[in-house]
């Protein structure tokens, strides 16, 4: 792989001397690094389209990381790992709910953020199970996903699903009406294993459930089964 090959990702922090380490440690990695310290024109690059991944810290001068997230958000699905300061379970939890798909608390070492960056592209890439022979969908009562496309559908209307909000709803539409333990759903959808107290999951799940509406009985069709894991309801 040459390096013109290399994944884009999108820098955005103010900190000049952590960019030019990250940038030194994370190109002989397989990455190609754009820096970019200021919010309004970190949210304008993200929408060229030709980035892989956002990684996004939150304590930024003028437009913070929150309104950068909720200006790409509005527009795009490129995955977004968000920098957060250690032990601040408010922005972690508010990132992910506005819909990051990962996040990073500060200080933190490259190597993690090597593992993270990978785990998102792998996810965001083609589905690591190939469709059978001109499969491309999966269905389950009037919800659709596009294998290829990495699309979700509810009827007709397309769900403007995240990167990780897709790869749950594939991996439970894969398993509809059987029980997905949260320590499955947390390595497919997060890459990572499930952390005792770490509540990410469950906040991608509350996010999926919400694009996705209620049944025809008035409920989600993604339940909880307390203690284990999550299902889709096959009918």
């Amino acid at each position: 792989m040459t390096q013109h090959s290399f994944p884009r990702i999108l820098l955005v922090d103010d900190d000049a001397e952590l960019c030019e380490m990250l940038v030194e440690y994370l190109e002989p990695q397989g990455f190609r690094l754009v820096v970019v310290h200021d919010g309004e024109l970190a949210a304008q690059r993200a929408g060229e389209g030709q980035f892989k991944a956002m990684v996004l810290d939150v304590m930024l001068p003028g437009m913070n990381g929150f309104e950068v997230l909720r200006s790409v958000r509005t527009k795009h699905d490129i995955p977004i790992l968000m920098l957060t300061a250690r032990g601040d379970d408010v922005d972690r939890i508010v990132g992910l709910e506005m819909g990051a798909d990962d996040y990073l608390p500060k200080p933190f070492n490259p190597r993690e953020l090597v593992a993270r960056l990978r785990a998102l592209l792998r996810r965001a890439g083609p589905a690591t199970q190939p469709p059978p022979t001109n499969v491309d969908a999966i269905r389950v009562g009037d919800l659709t996903v596009r294998l290829r496309a990495r699309q979700g559908l509810r009827g007709s209307r397309p769900l403007a699903l995240t990167s990780t909000e897709y790869t749950i709803l594939e991996t439970l539409m894969r398993r509809a009406g059987r029980v997905v333990a949260k320590s499955d759903l947390s390595q497919a959808a997060l890459g990572k294993p499930l952390q005792r107290y770490d509540r990410s999951l469950d906040v991608h799940v509350s996010n999926l459930r919400r694009k996705i509406g209620e049944g025809s009985k008035g409920e989600s069709p993604i339940i909880t089964v307390r203690g284990v894991g999550y299902q889709l309801l096959s009918d």
